[in-house]
């Protein structure tokens, strides 16, 4: 087997920044010639044996923090890094190290990229069967720390999993007329982009594998010091594909609306109040 893209050592779970900066810069300029939006799938990520640690740690979970049931995000949960076993809490911490993010700032051009204390939406997500999420542009900002969202990456955790079994992950052009790429969320495989409120994905198939065993993967986001008051936030935003099941979001359509028409003070009162009557 060829050498893991992101050698980080299997015990300490560290790697030089040199080296990992030196690792990105093959594979950069086709990284960042994709259209239409810079994104890319490597295989062999990372040493094999830190991903077969992490799920046989992951064989037993707590509850999940977050589980969604609704058209658009079916059966999917998700565990923050705090509340999971201690090889894999680390994992996440050494994703979050200036090593990796000197690898994040060569592959992508992006620099000045800064990591999620919080893992807000990150951690650990798992879709079980039947379930799928749709073709989505993901919340552009962090609130709390009041970064603009520009990198996701993710890392899938299934062993012998085959397209018949679906969650593949796909990218959509900008008028979702068609599919640009796909991955089947292979052990070990790495899929990354570069966010924006148009950067179409997901994986809308639905999981269908014949044992029942779920979709995992471990997923990380990552943001710049760019935001400013000219910017309008939003939540994650779905799009249905032409000619398919694929439901229109009128949940978030109708926030969005109102947060146009109503004043500030007002919008915040009504938004409280529809959350808590589940509109």
């Amino acid at each position: 087997m060829s050498e893991p893209v992101l050698a980080l050592d299997p015990e300490t779970l560290l790697l030089k920044t040199a080296i990992a900066r030196a690792a990105a810069q093959p594979l950069a300029e086709t990284y960042q010639s994709r259209q239409p939006f810079h994104y890319g799938g490597y295989d062999n990520f990372l040493p094999p044996e830190i991903l077969d640690r992490v799920r046989e740690e992951l064989s037993t979970l707590p509850a999940a923090e977050t589980s969604f049931d609704r058209p658009q995000e079916k059966l999917k949960t998700s565990y923050l890094p705090e509340r999971l076993p201690p090889y894999t809490r680390r994992l996440f911490y050494a994703l979050n190290s200036r090593p990796v993010l000197a690898f994040l700032e060569e592959l992508t051009g992006i620099k000045g990229l800064i990591p999620d204390p919080y893992f807000a939406g990150g951690g650990v997500h798992m879709v079980a069967n039947g379930g799928h999420l749709d073709i989505h542009a993901d919340f552009n900002h962090h609130a709390a720390l009041n970064l603009e969202r520009r990198v996701n990456l993710l890392i899938y955790l299934n062993k012998d999993w085959k397209k018949d079994y679906g969650g593949s992950f796909e990218v959509w052009n900008d008028d979702m007329s068609a599919q640009v790429a796909a991955f089947e969320p292979i052990f070990n495989r790495m899929c990354i982009f570069s966010t924006s409120s148009t950067s179409w994905h997901g994986n809308p198939e639905p999981v269908n594998h014949p044992a029942g065993e779920p979709r995992m993967s471990i997923a990380l986001y990552y943001y710049t010091a760019t935001w400013d008051s000219t910017r309008k936030s939003h939540t994650t935003l779905f799009r249905p594909r032409p000619d398919t099941v694929d439901l229109r979001d009128r949940q978030v359509a109708r926030r969005e609306m109102l947060r146009d028409i109503l004043p500030p003070a007002l919008h915040r009162k009504v938004a409280w109040r529809l959350e808590k009557l589940g509109f």
